[in-house]
């Protein structure tokens, strides 16, 4: 069986390895650990299909090949859909898990409204060959906030959330699960059929 390389435009481990765990096999993924020369793409988009295409246009600009660029975050309806396209930087430091965790639970907790905090994960994802978008793709899955972290699992605000028709967070179910029924397996399902 022939195996197509993707590059995933991330240097991001723990989404990549997700990914990678969510394709078939025939798909040998790499990431921007694999190309140093790789640029930095200015997230600077005002919507998560914005951002994933700005990355997998402007990896795919110099490197070879089929490149995906996902942009995925959590929307929380008492606080307007914030965190949003911030969500990976929500607390100032981009990446800072803890941090970003910490002032979501604070910002709830100073709400007048009580829980459930209605809340959806949202993932697209774009891709680009030669600088140019040829798809895209986009997975939701809705749940609620808890404000007591719970589980060991996943990465980003999964000590958090619940997904509905589940009593435990993303972060206490196991990965062949949350992968199952995740945002991010909803966009890539779709990749997964486009590219057939």
């Amino acid at each position: 069986m022939s195996r197509t390389t993707l590059i995933i435009a991330t240097r991001n481990a723990h989404k990549a390895r997700e990914i990678a765990a969510i394709l078939p096999e025939n798909y040998d993924v790499k990431t921007l650990a694999d190309y140093p020369e790789a640029p930095e793409v200015d997230e600077c988009g005002l919507t998560f299909a914005d951002n994933a295409r700005l990355k997998s246009c402007g990896v795919s600009a110099v490197l070879p090949g089929l490149v995906l660029a996902d942009d995925s975050g959590l929307c929380v309806d008492a606080l307007r859909g914030a965190p949003g396209v911030l969500s990976a930087r929500y607390a100032g430091e981009h990446g800072n898990d803890a941090a970003n965790n910490s002032k979501l639970i604070a910002e709830l907790k100073s709400r007048p409204g009580k829980a459930p905090f209605t809340a959806r994960f949202v993932c697209a994802m774009s891709l680009a060959q030669n600088g140019r978008e040829i798809a895209s793709f986009s997975g939701t899955v809705e749940g609620q906030i808890t404000l007591t972290p719970a589980g060991d699992f996943g990465f980003g605000y999964d000590p958090l959330f619940i997904p509905n028709g589940f009593d435990c967070t993303f972060a206490e179910l196991p990965p062949k699960i949350k992968n199952r029924i995740s945002h991010r397996s909803r966009a890539l399902s779709q990749l997964a059929t486009h590219l057939q």
